[in-house]
């Protein structure tokens, strides 16, 4: 089996985040296409779903990190910008529809990129919030 380039693994958001992830606030934003001929700047379109990029920056919450970089950036294919669930500083969330983009990065790296089809409340959280209204 060969594997093209920029081939995308379907995750569960829980692996790639076992202890959970919080929003950096203040980091959701679309993404922009540059054309180099034109220099103009366009919304970035999924080559896949042919749907609007969105990008969000999170925090990794694994204590196991220690004191590697617990920063890292999701994007979102969305019609729509995603809205966080509550709006709240560094509010925990999950992501549905999760996959990984591996790729070798220019210092010749493993490196790998994530997307998700959408963000909301962890269950646990959701959970809390509905019980609380």
């Amino acid at each position: 089996m060969a594997l093209r380039g920029g081939a995308r693994f379907a995750v569960r958001c829980e692996d790639v985040f076992p202890a959970g992830c919080a929003l950096v606030p203040e980091s959701l934003g679309e993404v922009e296409d540059y054309d180099e001929k034109t220099g103009r700047r366009s919304p970035a379109k999924d080559k896949l779903t042919g749907q609007r990029v969105w990008q969000v920056r999170v925090m990794d919450l694994d204590p196991e990190l220690g004191k590697r970089s617990r920063e890292t950036t999701v994007k979102i294919s969305a019609d729509h910008q995603p809205v966080p669930p509550t709006g709240a500083p560094f509010e925990a969330v999950e992501f549905d529809g999760m996959t990984v983009t591996p790729y070798v990065s220019n210092t010749g790296r493993m490196a790998y990129s994530l997307r998700a089809t959408g963000m909301r409340a962890p269950a646990g959280v959701a959970g809390k919030q509905k019980a609380a209204a």
